[in-house]
């Protein structure tokens, strides 16, 4: 808000700046058309390149106001502002384009008044008596006196040139620099919201790894205890396909011996040692295959 002020007052003081400015170019511009018309008055304090200088200052200084305006015009605090500001500045740019328009047409208007006065004194000094030498008196000794104040007008005027090319040049890099301020300060923010959704990813990342590591742990336990189980499963099985081979081939061995008895065969005594004779129900181990 109270930037918005200042913005406000600053295009309050360049309206102001503006009026004074014109009025004043607006003045040389109106001297110059006179110029030539009349003897001593105001050729006597403003030579044609004095004036010619000080209007070209006040139409560079009006251009420069109008860039200036260009650049507070969207700064304003609300759209009405910013209309209004933006319609004074096509006014500001017709009333420069008319004023100059008029500075060339006073230049030429300047030219044939001095022309037109410079047949008349030719007439004059022609003509010869008293006042013909009186004016060239004074034609020589104002002569000398315009020719030094030219050249040092001309050269304060370079200078304002300049001086005022400069103060443009510095409002530009001025705003080139805000602008650059401003983006750099938008691009700070965004990285901020990056940085803390980085940090948010990097420790989703990190709890990732971690389960993924753990995932892994108990997959390997559980693969393991799955092979121990089938590892138990098969040996347990063989070890009853190996115990009920030898419950048949007891159950065998005893239905051969009972057989021999019976047929008065003497049989061939075994050693309880070498076949053990196991008690195990036929219909458990069939129920354990």
């Amino acid at each position: 808000m109270v930037l918005m002020d200042e913005v406000t007052q600053a295009v309050e003081k360049l309206t102001k700046e503006w009026d004074e400015t014109f009025a004043q170019t607006l003045k040389h511009v109106r001297t110059i058309g006179e110029y030539g018309k009349l003897r001593g008055g105001i050729e006597e304090g403003n030579s044609i390149q004095r004036l010619n200088g000080l209007a070209q200052d006040g139409l560079a200084l009006l251009r420069s106001m109008q860039f200036s305006l260009d650049l507070l015009a969207p700064q304003l605090l609300t759209i009405e502002e910013v209309q209004s500001a933006q319609s004074k500045l096509k006014l500001w740019k017709d009333q420069y384009q008319g004023l100059h328009l008029s500075f060339r047409n006073a230049n030429l208007q300047a030219k044939a008044n001095m022309k037109k006065a410079a047949q008349a004194e030719r007439e004059l000094l022609l003509g010869g008596g008293a006042e013909s030498t009186t004016l060239r008196r004074n034609l020589q000794t104002k002569a000398g006196m315009t020719s030094a104040a030219e050249s040092i007008t001309e050269s304060l005027r370079r200078t304002r040139q300049l001086m005022v090319q400069e103060v443009e040049r510095s409002s530009s890099m001025l705003t080139t620099f805000e602008e650059s301020t401003g983006v750099l300060r938008k691009a700070e923010s965004e990285y901020k919201g990056h940085r803390s959704l980085l940090t948010r990813t990097r420790n989703l990342l990190s709890t990732m790894r971690r389960q993924d590591v753990l995932d892994r742990l108990i997959l390997y336990i559980g693969v393991f205890l799955f092979m121990c189980a089938v590892s138990y499963v098969v040996s347990k099985r063989f070890g009853l396909l190996k115990l009920q081979r030898q419950v048949i081939s007891a159950i065998k061995a005893g239905m051969v011996e009972q057989g021999a008895i019976g047929n008065g065969f003497n049989p061939v005594q075994v050693h309880e040692q070498v076949v053990p004779i196991v008690n195990v129900p036929f219909d458990h181990v069939r129920d354990e295959l």
